[in-house]
């Protein structure tokens, strides 16, 4: 599918009140149970200061705790960019 930049512009621009979501399931505990994260494509080293209970806490997660800590910050995030519109 190819969709032009303007018509994805004219798409980002529409309100969410004025989008029909009457045809989308609601997101029951079997849809969470059955969710999987989505990672990101491209990342970039950083050197970053945490809180030693934070950082522990992570790691005691097991493997890919600091993709952990990327998903939980992403999703703080994404819910400001939400709240700020």
């Amino acid at each position: 599918m190819n969709i032009s930049r303007k018509r994805l512009e004219e798409l980002q621009n529409i309100p969410d009140e004025e989008i029909d979501t009457s045809d989308i399931p609601e997101l029951d505990d079997h849809f969470w149970a059955n969710a999987k994260i989505v990672k990101p494509i491209t990342k970039q080293a950083v050197s970053i200061r945490l809180d030693s209970d934070i950082l522990e806490w992570f790691k005691s997660q097991g493997k890919g705790y600091q993709s952990t800590i990327n998903n939980v910050l992403r999703t703080y995030v994404n819910h400001q960019q939400t709240m700020s519109k």
